[in-house]
């Protein structure tokens, strides 16, 4: 199971490993190879986001950024259901 995720706040401070949108433009940013190869995208966001056009095709979890920072772990259970009903 491959899961990628973009976090975006109106902050616009957000600090993880995945891809982060702010005032400063974009962080580690997400590969053509790493999107290709995802099962599941999270966006973890609370504004627009540049490049969403980059996830379309693939399933997506939209959620405010606060319930990934609150809720992590129901967050990736929801994630692994969804992954699991597609590939029945």
């Amino acid at each position: 199971m491959k899961i990628i995720g973009v976090a975006a706040c109106t902050v616009g401070i957000a600090h993880t490993y995945i891809e982060t949108q702010g005032t400063i433009g974009i962080e580690n940013e997400l590969t053509p190879e790493q999107i290709k190869e995802a099962d599941l995208v999270i966006l973890a966001i609370d504004v627009k986001i540049s490049g969403r056009e980059r996830f379309e095709g693939k399933r997506i979890i939209q959620v405010p950024s606060e319930i990934a920072v609150k809720s992590p772990n129901k967050l990736i259970e929801k994630a692994q259901e969804i992954i699991e009903k597609q590939l029945v």
